[in-house]
């Protein structure tokens, strides 16, 4: 079976669901990542994106209950998977070790 990887963006949105558990859904991620990255996301983009990582088994939705100010509709709420901690483990460790391969520069000031 061939190693997955995932997209920076799909690793950005997957890592906002981590961060918000039972606050991740659509347009709550997208605010997050537009106010804590500086990002401009599109919702469409953030959509596509969490309905593929749910596909790759990393993410699972159910949905909330249904509010007033949504006019009845219910929000659906996207939680981490097993396999998507482990995911989010592994690219950090790999990126950790990356950065460790970068040698010490000497800047003044930093």
């Amino acid at each position: 079976m061939a190693k997955e990887y995932l997209g920076e963006f799909e690793e950005l949105v997957l890592t906002m669901v981590a961060v918000l558990q039972e606050d991740a859904y659509g347009a709550m991620i997208s605010e997050e990542i537009e106010t804590r990255q500086e990002r401009e996301v599109n919702l469409s983009a953030v959509h596509v994106t969490l309905y593929r990582l749910e596909d790759k088994g990393l993410i699972k939705s159910t949905f909330g209950g249904a509010t007033n100010e949504r006019g009845g509709r219910r929000k659906r709420i996207y939680t981490v998977t097993n396999a998507g901690f482990a995911m989010l483990r592994t690219m950090k460790e790999s990126r950790v070790e990356l950065w460790k391969l970068i040698p010490q520069l000497k800047i003044s000031g930093v």
